[in-house]
């Protein structure tokens, strides 16, 4: 990762940015640690991860389901197009952990922050097709599937909860989606209640099916079948900021820092523009985990709000009056007006948790697309 060079860049221009005499004062090595350390650490906050996922070599594929959602909701490069389809900003899809029976299923929920706000929770099941169906049973076309709360745990669990119920065709095979959200609200609210899920099948009249008789994709058949059982949960994660990753008392100085340059002739001063600025995860090291996108375009603000403001410009009334003081030299003080985005769009990321999980996450005001004089 520190021998990346768009990775020392940005680093190197973030220190800058926020102190520039610094760069004089530290031996090199141990500047470049510092600043690698410090700028993941703030990207770290950016993306809301606590923790970067270590070695992730997925055993799984995503589940299509979080791969056609991804598709949905963002373009090929993350820029999301539809902010409306989501619920929450973060959906995590949680691999069933139960390998031992055919009817238990069992999820991980603790990488839900207590700070999210749990909005939806669904079960997503497989049923399998039964190819050969005894003579007796050929009348009876249709079963009943019960989902249950495990509230407790062990070879044999006694105690349960009925969740939901429905009737399916016994010869069909597909997905089956059962809305599980006040019980995974518990569990989130607290873990010690988490004991998995349980379904059974039954016919109509009450009658018992035989053992293993319709059965449910498992992982302990195939761990990279894509038919395994997950629990999606949409949250709300208030810990998600919509700011950049630089601190607010980096804006006077780095105003400074272009005060004092010299601007070039007045033909070729190049007025406030958007700027091409593609961020490569592959070049940060986080391609081993980031399912998609590889990398978005963040553009970026560059130029020069000299007066006259022009209208392409989309100077706030502030910045045209601080442009005209400054142009006077009515204050020694007063800069010309800085040169930054104003209006910023989302972008979507999946990507795997160190348990191997996939997580879709939307990032608010992540993209420049229109700048102006501030």
């Amino acid at each position: 990762m520190a021998g990346s060079q768009g990775w020392r860049c940005l680093a190197l221009l973030l220190l800058l940015l926020c102190d520039p005499a610094r760069l004089s004062r530290v031996p090199v090595r141990r500047q470049r640690k510092g600043i690698l350390a410090e700028a993941m650490r703030r990207l770290q906050e950016v993306f809301d991860i606590e923790a970067l996922p270590h070695d992730v070599l997925p055993h799984r594929k995503p589940p299509q389901f979080m791969v056609d959602l991804f598709n949905k909701v963002a373009d090929s490069n993350g820029i999301t197009k539809a902010p409306g389809l989501l619920e929450g900003n973060v959906v995590r899809s949680l691999a069933d952990r139960d390998y031992f029976d055919q009817s238990y299923f069992y999820f991980n929920i603790s990488s839900v922050g207590k700070n999210e706000q749990m909005l939806k929770a669904e079960l997503r099941v497989f049923k399998l097709n039964k190819n050969h169906v005894p003579q007796k049973s050929f009348w009876q076309h249709f079963l009943k599937v019960d989902v249950y709360e495990l509230l407790d745990r062990g070879s044999k669990p006694q105690r349960r909860n009925l969740i939901s119920s429905r009737l399916l065709s016994l010869y069909t095979e597909g997905w089956e989606v059962f809305n599980v959200t006040q019980t995974v609200s518990k569990w989130v609210g607290n873990s010690s209640t988490n004991h998995g899920f349980l379904i059974t099948t039954t016919h109509l009249p009450k009658t018992k099916m035989e053992s293993n008789f319709v059965k449910f994709a498992k992982s302990r058949h195939n761990m990279r079948d894509s038919r395994n059982a997950f629990l999606v949960l949409f949250t709300n994660n208030d810990r998600q900021k919509s700011s950049s990753f630089l601190p607010s008392s980096t804006v006077n100085k780095s105003r400074r820092i272009r005060d004092t340059s010299s601007f070039s002739p007045k033909d070729q001063i190049v007025p406030c523009k958007l700027n091409d600025l593609f961020v490569d995860f592959h070049e940060i090291g986080w391609a081993g985990w980031i399912i998609f996108p590889r990398g978005y375009k963040a553009y970026y603000c560059k130029g020069a709000c000299l007066f006259p403001l022009g209208e392409s410009l989309r100077a706030t009334n502030h910045a045209t009056v601080q442009s005209i003081v400054h142009t006077l030299k009515l204050s020694k003080d007063v800069s010309t007006p800085c040169c930054v985005p104003d209006k910023l769009s989302s972008i979507s990321i999946m990507y795997f948790d160190d348990n191997e999980n996939v997580v879709l996450k939307n990032y608010k005001d992540m993209v420049a697309t229109s700048c102006g004089c501030h």
